[in-house]
């Protein structure tokens, strides 16, 4: 972990949580958000001194395991060239996973699904990620290696 990264945990640290929540589906909505957030924080740290560029975006979120209710979520887009990796939230809950990002490339006109991160799943609570449309097996732990295979893609062959 980074200089840089240790002092923002321990600044994050030192403010209060709220964790008087009226639901579990609340504090997993603000578990999601903020997860979300620290991992395109995550994300600019490893990719510094590269030309692509992070932005944030705004997903609306409809969640029928919690009665319906929608609620917005940040996505996250790496652009490079003509060429983008859009880190999409797709759902809160699913079977014994919490928190579902679709990753996606973007380029010349077309859409190709690649990964899916999980914010939880199983018993672990650290991202964990997949191959998209893998549905059976165990998802591997998300780390820098992992974020810099997800993304290779982004550049043109």
């Amino acid at each position: 972990m980074s200089a840089k990264a240790r002092f923002l945990k321990k600044l994050q640290d030192q403010h209060p949580r709220r964790t008087d929540f009226d639901t579990k589906a609340e504090a997993d909505i603000a578990a999601f958000r903020q997860r979300i957030s620290q991992l395109q924080e995550t994300m600019e740290t490893w990719l510094a001194g590269t030309d692509i560029r992070t932005e944030t975006t705004v997903v609306s979120l409809i969640e029928l395991l919690t009665g319906g209710s929608a609620f917005t979520v940040p996505g996250i887009t790496l652009h490079y060239a003509q060429r983008r990796i859009r880190f999409t939230p797709v759902f809160l809950y699913g079977q014994g996973v919490t928190g579902c990002i679709e990753v996606c490339l973007y380029a010349e006109g077309t859409l190709q699904p690649l990964y899916r991160l999980f914010m939880r799943s199983g018993d672990r609570h650290d991202w964990t990620w997949c191959p998209a449309g893998m549905q059976r097996g165990k998802p591997e732990w998300f780390d820098e290696e992992a974020f810099f295979t997800m993304i290779a893609p982004l550049l043109p062959e």
